[in-house]
């Protein structure tokens, strides 16, 4: 009898070699997902019990050509790119990867923050052009004055809310599924923290709900010259509504790690804007992060093969 096989969707900017040893020495075989050029997955991977996620879409046409297919495991945090209502329908367990680098995105969500607050993009084209203090045009802005607005409260706003509330005024934090109850952030209603906020930062997964959560209504209804960040979903944002509250001043600055269509053109406007802050999807990255994104989704497959379910990050279980 051959070993069990696993696919990866596609191999990624991660290394599969640690995913591809780990699954070996529980006695399963790896291989890259085929598929002809009519989404018709090759006949001889038709058996596989387990797919590792990446970038591509794991469609409800993919999962019904895996009869055997038991597990999902999404290399990300997020999993928009699953189908979760098929997967559930066949009882199809999914995961993510959890906590794996809530540190490091909390963390870069702030340096984002204090980076467009203290007016880094100007004062760096300014002393690259040559230039020094008295050409600066914009005066920073004493973050103990600022409050900060968090819009959802999961894992990573709340460790964001932590590491940063001894820095500002106030954190206020609007999460109708969990709302903060951890003394740090007060909880607000959305409308309380887009009035309330100077820097509002975004930590939403990518739902039909959530799509384009910001736009132009919604910006008109934060403060005059706020900060966006978003280091969650590019889709979160209309990116034209920003580009054009960035030419008016409504906003004052954002600060974004993902954008709709990665890696966005050469002449992008906000890869190009002096009030933008463009860092390329890396708020997940350190040294201790990629070790678990490169063996966390194996890991859960091996620990499902071995006992029947993995042992942590479960976004949708059998029913």
């Amino acid at each position: 009898m051959s070993q069990p096989l696993v696919l990866f969707a596609e191999y990624s900017d991660l290394d599969p070699e640690p995913a591809r040893a780990l699954l070996s020495a529980q006695g399963l075989r790896t291989e890259l997902l085929s598929m002809d050029r009519n989404g018709v997955i090759a006949a001889s991977q038709r058996d596989a019990i387990a797919i590792i996620a990446g970038y591509s879409q794991i469609t409800a046409g993919i999962i019904d050509q895996l009869p055997r297919l038991g597990i999902i495991a999404a290399s990300s945090n997020g999993t928009n790119m699953i189908d979760l209502e098929a997967a559930v329908a066949r009882g199809i367990w999914v995961t993510n990867l959890g906590t794996a680098a809530t540190q490091e995105v909390a963390t870069h969500a702030l340096t984002l923050a204090l980076a467009t607050i203290r007016e880094l993009p100007e004062m760096t084209r300014v002393v690259s052009s040559g230039g020094w203090v008295d050409e600066l045009t914009r005066v920073p802005r004493r973050t103990s004055e600022l409050t900060l607005g968090l819009i959802g409260y999961g894992r990573i706003g709340a460790e964001l809310a932590r590491i940063a509330s001894p820095l500002f005024k106030q954190v206020l934090a609007h999460d109708p599924f969990s709302p903060p109850s951890d003394g740090v952030a007060k909880a607000a209603a959305f409308d309380e923290v887009l009035a309330s906020a100077d820097i509002v930062s975004l930590h939403l997964p990518l739902t039909e709900d959530t799509r384009e959560v910001v736009n132009a209504d919604v910006i008109d209804k934060m403060r005059d010259h706020a900060v966006l960040i978003n280091v969650s979903r590019g889709e979160l944002v209309d990116l034209q509504a920003c580009v054009d509250a960035l030419d008016s001043g409504k906003l004052s600055g954002v600060g974004f790690d993902v954008l709709v269509g990665e890696p966005p053109v050469a002449d992008h406007p906000l890869r190009v804007h002096p009030r933008s802050i463009l860092t390329p999807h890396a708020a997940y990255l350190s040294d201790a992060a990629l070790r678990h994104y490169e063996t966390d989704p194996a890991r859960y497959i091996a620990e499902w093969h071995e006992t029947g379910s993995p042992s942590a990050s479960v976004v949708s279980r059998p029913k």
